[in-house]
């Protein structure tokens, strides 16, 4: 059995999809692996690509786009190794970054997933490789930007976990799937990504089911990765939007609303709405 087997979803990413996979080549170490991309019917040469450039690697071409979690269910259905890594596309892994995380979770077999510190091209923390899980309450604070207010706070820190030292491990609640190692046993027990999902969220329920199975979830800032990304004045595709809140919504019927009233209820799905309408109304006057 290899050691780790790489899951890159790709959809029209074509040059930032070539970074990533030259990146793995560069700095994977001496661990046996194998890269698998999922292609979800990308029209901008990205198969062509990498067929001509990277023939070793194991390409799915879907016919349609499956969104993220399903693409990456098909991957993980093919992967020979004894962990798997979900790696977006527009990522760039520096030296030894996998065999860092694999070396660790194989000295410390408690853990069932694990992650790197990844940073944003501006050189500051991407927050999202360690999170804490949005309950109501740590959504409010976040909402309220109590975070900032109070930044050695744990009650106010609670999701965004901006207490805890950039450059310390720590066990955290959730990953984010840009990069996110997981044991193939842990898989096996905690069941694949959610599909119900699209493409956002199903990171959040994968480490919340992990945890339940029993494991820890590893913040690794020691292995580091570049994660690259949109511009935020630049407009977004509406259907962006409506997925990222449409998984908030999924997230909490899933492992919620059972814990809550349903004035709780009804007071999240009325806030996840507002803040769904504002947010297509600012996309609108962005830059295109």
């Amino acid at each position: 059995m290899i050691d780790i087997s790489i899951i890159i979803v790709n959809y029209n990413t074509k040059q930032l999809l070539a970074d990533t996979i030259q990146s793995v080549i560069d700095t994977v170490g001496q661990i046996t692996y194998e890269i698998i991309v999922v292609d979800n019917a990308s029209s901008d040469g990205s198969i062509e690509m990498i067929k001509k450039q990277y023939p070793k690697v194991n390409l799915i071409e879907n016919k349609d786009n499956l969104g993220f979690p399903k693409a990456n269910n098909i991957g993980i259905k093919q992967a020979g190794g004894r962990y798997v890594l979900l790696l977006n596309s527009d990522t760039k892994v520096l030296d030894n970054c996998i065999q860092k995380c694999l070396e660790y979770m194989d000295g410390n077999i408690e853990a069932g997933a694990i992650g790197c510190k990844l940073l944003l091209t501006s050189g500051k923390l991407d927050h999202a490789c360690k999170r804490g899980f949005p309950t109501p309450e740590a959504s409010l604070y976040y909402i309220l930007k109590l975070h900032k207010l109070f930044p050695h706070s744990k009650k106010f820190g609670e999701y965004t976990l901006n207490y805890l030292p950039i450059d310390e491990i720590n066990e955290v609640d959730a990953l984010t799937g840009a990069f996110m190692m997981v044991r193939k046993k842990v898989i096996d027990k905690a069941g694949l990504l959610d599909e119900t999902f699209f493409m956002y969220g199903e990171d959040l329920d994968w480490c919340f089911r992990i945890k339940e199975a029993g494991y820890k979830v590893i913040y690794y800032p020691e292995a580091v990765t570049i994660h690259y990304k949109g511009g935020s004045s630049k407009r977004k595709r509406y259907k962006t939007i409506y997925e990222f809140h449409r998984a908030m919504y999924i997230f909490y019927n899933k492992h919620y609303r059972d814990k809550y009233n349903f004035i709780i209820t009804g007071i999240v799905f009325v806030s996840i709405t507002v803040k769904m309408t504002l947010a297509f109304i600012i996309n609108f006057f962005k830059l295109g």
